[in-house]
């Protein structure tokens, strides 16, 4: 085994009650799963993501926006939320 060296980490009560379940699940330690998850965000940094799908939705949003408002669906405006 390589040298290891010793981190202290604070995380949320939700976090961990995530982290020892899946320890308990996967028959792994909290630091194994812990140093997994540091592995693999590493890897995804030079993963060349697609964004094709992104670029389609915008232009869904794009012909929906162009449409316009929708008659008779709504009675209130943004503004109004605010005033709450």
């Amino acid at each position: 085994m390589s040298k290891m060296i010793r981190k202290q980490v604070y995380i949320e009560p939700e976090q961990e009650a995530l982290l020892k379940r899946l320890s308990k699940e996967q028959g792994l330690t909290e630091a194994e799963l812990i140093r997994s998850g540091i592995v693999k965000l590493s890897s995804r940094s030079h993963v060349v993501r697609d964004i094709t799908f992104w670029e389609e939705e915008k232009r869904f949003i794009r012909s929906l926006m162009k449409k316009g408002p929708l008659k008779g669906k709504r009675r209130w405006k943004r503004e109004d939320l605010y005033e709450r």
